[in-house]
């Protein structure tokens, strides 16, 4: 057996159970920027998380380089050794145009990078075996009126949905603060003008919850149970859009977790920060030694055992 270096801790077995409210926490790799993608993997495993949130982008599985098919099939093989769930992500920065954040999004003038960048990462998806392909709408340009913007993301996620449907993959579109589409009451109105297809479900961050949400967060969770396929988690205050860790915003957990159990949620609920990869191995560990307790601590609340250490 192979030594365990030192500071690193040892693996754990890949089949873990989930913990004492069934859930199977994730994390993000936008959070591991810094680190080669099988370097960010191992380190997610062996600290016991049970998946990933995969960002395409640069360095981690980029959708444009050569070989996609081969380098995606290899990250594949990694994932099942390293027994880790997969969804896959579109959220990075400047992979379509070096200039500007996020840009072209679907209502651009000119989306096409866009709508084949969406293509490519459900095709990616089928081929991982993804749980979910998430993504969002995009920040209205000043020059496109809402009307015109609305109607060219209508079409946009029609679009991906056929190529979705046709790969058997399942998306999950996420409300993002400030993009044209920025709460569940927004999801809400483009699942219905596209016709409420079964492919298009949600993708819910906890924290957007907290900031701009009528609601409290359990009871965000709550209203959307049945269409939820993917769960970002991280901490955030009332009105201000950053993710923070654990603790150090205005979120009681326990509670969320008790929703997403009480719903039957049974997608990763994936950490998300993508701006602390400065220390990516010692915040993942804080997030998941968080979730673990906060898991234990809503089993108890609602009397379930919770015996289990949970969360991994």
């Amino acid at each position: 057996m192979t030594a365990v270096e030192p500071g690193r801790p040892e693996r754990r077995a890949a089949a873990v159970p989930a913990g004492p409210t069934g859930l199977r926490f994730g994390y993000g790799t936008n959070g591991f920027a810094n680190h080669r993608l099988d370097d960010a993997l191992g380190v997610v495993a062996d600290l016991g998380y049970q998946g990933v949130a995969l960002t395409l982008d640069h360095d981690h599985l980029d959708p444009f380089a050569p070989d996609l098919a081969r380098r995606t099939a290899a990250v594949a093989r990694r994932l099942d050794a390293l027994g880790l769930a997969v969804v896959v992500e579109t959220g990075a920065r400047f992979l379509l145009d070096p200039w500007h954040k996020h840009a072209p999004t679907l209502l651009h003038d000119d989306p096409s990078r866009r709508v084949e960048f969406l293509r490519r990462a459900v095709a990616v998806g089928a081929d991982l075996g993804a749980e979910a392909v998430s993504y969002w709408a995009g920040v209205r340009p000043a020059d496109v009126p809402p009307a015109v913007a609305w109607d060219r993301l209508v079409a946009g996620c029609a679009t991906v949905c056929a190529a979705a449907d046709a790969a058997g993959v399942q998306l999950g579109f996420e409300p993002e603060p400030g993009m044209l589409v920025e709460d569940i009451a927004g999801w809400r109105r483009l699942h219905a003008a596209l016709g409420r297809p079964a492919a298009f479900g949600l993708t819910l961050d906890i924290g957007h919850c907290r900031c701009l949400e009528p609601d409290d967060v359990p009871d965000c969770v709550r209203s959307v149970g049945a269409h939820l396929v993917n769960v970002q988690i991280d901490d955030m205050r009332r009105g201000v859009h950053e993710h923070l860790e654990f603790g150090t915003g205005e979120i009681d957990f326990p509670p969320v977790l008790a929703a997403l159990a009480e719903v039957g949620y049974a997608g990763l609920v994936a950490v998300e920060l993508p701006r602390h990869s400065h220390a990516a191995p010692q915040v993942a560990t804080r997030s998941l030694d968080f979730l673990r307790a906060a898991a234990g601590r809503a089993a108890a609340e609602s009397g379930e055992p919770s015996d289990h250490p949970g969360g991994g």
